[in-house]
């Protein structure tokens, strides 16, 4: 993937993880909480936010001092 590519791919996960984020919170604030779905949502959100700070990595460059 060039960086186009991988710009456009985090822009994406970036949004699902705050839909994942909004979602959390709805599930939580509705009273009836689903113990299975949260955890999984959760589970989901992490995933995401591992795959984001993978991306994020290969478009920024380490700059050793």
């Amino acid at each position: 993937m060039d960086d186009a590519e991988l710009g456009r791919r985090l822009e994406l996960l970036r949004v699902e993880h705050r839909d994942l984020d909004d979602s959390i919170t709805a599930l939580r604030e509705a009273g009836s909480v689903d113990q299975l779905q949260l955890a999984r949502l959760k589970k989901r959100k992490l995933r995401l936010r591992d795959e984001i700070a993978m991306i994020e990595d290969e478009l920024i460059p380490d700059i050793i001092a």
